[in-house]
């Protein structure tokens, strides 16, 4: 519940009752008086104030609340700490058992952060980007999947023979992009359609030829599908 109607017999009694149903203080909320009301004469006429009380766009709190719920459902206690950075909410979990919320190769951390998403970006507040993350697990991926990239490159200007990778997130596609964008000897692109869409590494071709600029203008516009 986000928002609420009460009334009561002034406007100060209404915001208490809309304070009591969504239990938050004033400082969370944004009020509007629909009616004020009226004491009339004797009795006769008078009519109760209304208003309407919406609980302020707090993407932390939101997150919070269901990543607590998501733990309790899963008999796990969770520490979350969270903070925003240039329109991103930074989500880090802490605790026992934490292997299960990662998951193999990251599945569960990423469904995790797509749940997290969906709820917070689920009303008519600007967007924010959400990363979540636990043991410092997506630095220690970047950090392998880069490893990869420069591996599979050296690979593939020795043979002259292109390599294509597993499948990928869009998350981990754009760390092996931007880990070779600078190698004048290979390019690299995606594939395929998610969740099976994956990266190729291959020789990067002459451009000499007009063939040539098409290919690597088509290619470049597959690598930036990734970076959107």
């Amino acid at each position: 519940m986000e928002s609420i109607e009460k009334s009561g017999k002034t406007v100060e009694q209404a915001i208490e009752a809309a304070l009591r149903a969504l239990s938050a203080t004033k400082e969370e909320v944004d009020i509007k008086t629909i009616d004020p009301g009226a004491k009339g004469f004797l009795g006769i006429g008078a009519k109760p104030a209304r208003v309407l009380v919406s609980r302020k766009f707090d993407p932390e709190r939101i997150a919070k609340t269901f990543i607590k719920e998501m733990g309790m459902a899963m008999n796990l206690i969770i520490n979350i700490e969270t903070r925003i950075e240039d329109r991103s909410l930074i989500i880090t979990l802490s605790g026992e058992n934490m292997g299960i919320l990662i998951g193999k190769r990251g599945q569960t951390l990423d469904a995790i952060q797509l749940l997290v998403s969906l709820t917070v970006n689920k009303g008519t507040a600007p967007y924010i980007s959400i990363v979540v993350d636990s043991e410092n697990y997506r630095a220690r991926r970047k950090e392998t999947l880069e490893q990869l990239a420069l591996s599979i490159a050296r690979k593939v200007r020795e043979t002259k023979r292109s390599v294509t990778l597993e499948p990928m997130n869009t998350f981990e596609r754009r760390i092996i992009h931007a880990a070779l964008q600078n190698d004048k000897l290979v390019s690299t692109y995606s594939e395929g359609t998610d969740p099976y869409r994956n990266i190729v590494i291959a020789p990067r071709k002459p451009q000499r030829e007009h063939h040539n600029r098409d290919y690597h203008h088509h290619k470049d516009r597959e690598h930036h599908k990734d970076r959107r």
